[in-house]
């Protein structure tokens, strides 16, 4: 008798504390059927607990991992309870929130399994907090915390308010585009059609019936009249992209479109009026080009009234976390994935990378990551193995942590210089709390002068 009373105190106390806990948990049986569920479970999920107890887990929760990789039934049924899964559930008033979920076996004293149990935790005020950040180095689609690039973001919305012809230099896969968009998206053609053309991947023939369209006639085939990209971009943005590798005799034509605003369509005998607005992009340097009369010089100072250049991935790696994180993000929401990050060997050996093909290769990346990682951190192994061979192997172990290191050094020191050694200043440039750079900067063995940029401060006081 006493030893059943102490039973029953033990489990009142034990209920006592599920009620107060703000971890959501709940319990099931062999058969999947919801045994318990705390008060916490019920606020997150926004379902009563009489309405869960006796259903499927599945039918209550709805989460993204529930069809295909349920930490409960793996843990059910390897015996090994799981740490911080990520996931997201669907509520009782069809809202998605994010949680993050720990498992494990639920046993009798005689070791007997009864069922499992699971924890899971809110993760909305996170994920507001996260993307708040987010939106400080963010730029409609395109995100940066480098100086740079956020002095490029500052003029965008002056440079959009205008109707000057914009020029975009910048490698391949640099965001040339994107940044004609946010070019277009905020200024006052917003609500007019966006139409973007490869300038360099057609012929002249058909760039020019691209471009500027043609009348029934104007060639063979052609039995009915076709509008072109300037009529189809009437009042908005048309982005000239790859200006750069246009013909000397093409060049002649756009020039009179910049000069007049007008075009004349194929086989037409009367021009039309370009009432758009242009950007131009390219991958070339166009003022080398000019020299050396490859690109007319005149065409040349038309486009180039505003010049926005993007600088490569490897003069701004700080971003690589950052791209890093949206791109997980998005990819989470498109295929109904539940990848929660990346681990720091797997960040060092993309940090270490020199990105030729810039943001679009990053992309690709962490693309192929998602193919043989459903879920969970994506490690060395998930990275494409042309790259991890030549980087983690043995042979070159010490060589890849002497270049993180040295890349560290770099973006620190350069981060330093830019802010007159103020280390406050350069703590919010790096995007990291200032105790964080106090360590890396002992850690990595960076000298720093007496003063820190700051009137009568000294360093090392």
């Amino acid at each position: 008798m006493e030893e059943i009373k102490k039973d029953k105190k033990l489990w009142n106390v034990t209920d006592i504390i599920l009620e107060s806990i703000s971890d959501g948990v709940f319990t099931v049986d062999p058969e999947w059927r919801i045994m318990s569920f705390n008060r916490a479970a019920e606020m997150i999920t926004g379902i009563p607990r009489e309405e869960a107890i006796g259903r499927h887990c599945w039918e209550v929760f709805r989460a993204n991992m529930c069809e295909g990789g349920c930490a409960l039934k793996r843990t059910m049924k390897e015996g090994t309870s799981l740490v911080s899964t990520s996931t997201y559930i669907v509520t009782g008033d069809k809202k998605r929130v994010p949680i993050i979920v720990s498992t494990a076996l639920l046993k009798d004293e005689d070791g007997n399994i009864l069922g499992g149990v699971e924890t899971f935790q809110d993760l909305s005020l996170v994920e507001e907090l996260r993307k708040e950040l987010t939106t400080r180095f963010q730029l409609r689609d395109m995100v940066s915390r480098s100086v740079a690039m956020q002095r490029l973001f500052s003029i965008v919305p002056q440079v959009a308010e205008s109707d000057s012809t914009v020029l975009i230099q910048g490698n391949t896969g640099t965001g040339k585009e994107l940044l004609a968009r946010a070019i277009h998206d905020m200024s006052p053609r917003k609500r007019k059609p966006f139409v973007a053309i490869n300038c360099g991947a057609l012929p002249d023939t058909l760039l020019e019936s691209e471009l500027f369209g043609y009348k029934a006639g104007a060639f063979t085939n052609a039995v009915k009249d076709k509008p072109g990209h300037f009529a189809a971009a009437g009042g908005g943005t048309i982005l000239l992209d790859e200006i750069g590798d246009v013909s000397p005799a093409f060049q002649v034509r756009l020039l009179r479109v910049l000069e007049e605003k007008t075009y004349q369509p194929l086989g037409a005998v009367k021009t039309e009026t370009a009432d758009v607005r242009i950007v131009a992009a390219t991958n070339k340097d166009l003022s080398d080009l000019v020299e050396t009369g490859e690109f007319r010089r005149d065409l040349y100072y038309r486009i180039n009234v505003v010049n926005m250049t993007l600088p490569p991935l490897r003069d701004r790696k700080e971003d690589i976390p950052l791209l890093i994180d949206r791109f997980i993000d998005r990819m989470n929401r498109l295929r109904d994935r539940s990848v929660s990050g990346i681990s720091q060997e797997a960040l060092s050996i993309l940090m270490a990378h020199q990105f030729p093909g810039n943001i679009r290769e990053l992309e690709n990346i962490i693309e192929y990551a998602f193919v043989v990682c459903p879920n969970g951190i994506i490690q060395p192994q998930h990275l494409p193995e042309a790259m991890v061979p030549k980087v983690i192997g043995p042979d070159n172990a010490q060589c890849l942590k002497d270049h993180i290191r040295s890349t560290e050094i770099h973006t620190i020191l350069d981060a330093l210089k830019r802010n007159n050694y103020n280390r406050l200043a350069t703590a919010k440039d790096l995007g990291m709390h200032k105790s964080t750079l106090f360590r890396k900067i002992n850690k990595l063995g960076i000298t720093l002068p007496e003063s820190d940029g700051r009137s009568g401060y000294n360093v090392k006081k």
